[in-house]
């Protein structure tokens, strides 16, 4: 099975970064109109994910949320979407949704580089779109930590993220 590839309307931007940290291909639209996010997300099988219940109801196979707060957008998708990973990957980029790429430390500009102990990274990553370069670190454990919260039966409380 493929994994969902998504499109992600200009209310839920956070949402589209936490998926991009579990690999999954979301584009982030911005400024389309209604007409061009369907068009869009038909031509390009995506599965549109919006707030706005007229535009999803128009758009056969979106999803539609409530939460304005990202622990209950996260809460919401998965209770629609109940296939959905919670494991952080580093395959796509958060700012740009390109593909990630290993990278060796010796192929980057120093000041790319992680300011934690050499030791402590094990791999890099570096955007094929954008340069930007990932690691696993402190960042990651919180991501990893917020999303568990969120995907506990109880939900964990509401959370900036």
């Amino acid at each position: 099975m493929t994994d969902p590839r998504w499109l992600v309307d200009e209310m839920l931007g956070r949402l589209a970064r936490y998926l991009r940290f579990l690999g999954y291909d979301a584009e982030y639209a911005r400024g389309e109109s209604d007409d061009a996010l369907r068009r869009r997300a038909r031509a390009e099988g995506r599965i549109l994910v919006t707030r706005d219940r007229a535009l999803a109801s128009r758009t056969p196979g979106a999803v539609c949320l409530a939460s304005t707060a990202i622990d209950g957008q996260w809460r919401e998708l998965r209770a629609q979407v109940p296939d959905l990973g919670s494991e952080v990957r580093f395959v796509r980029c958060s700012r740009c949704n390109g593909a990630l790429r290993p990278v060796a430390a010796d192929a980057l500009d120093p000041s790319t580089l992680p300011r934690e102990r050499s030791d402590r990274v094990s791999s890099l990553h570096r955007c094929d779109r954008c340069g930007h370069v990932y690691w696993e670190g402190t960042h990651t454990a919180a991501i990893r930590e917020s999303l568990r919260r969120w995907s506990a039966p109880s939900g964990g409380g509401t959370d900036a993220g």
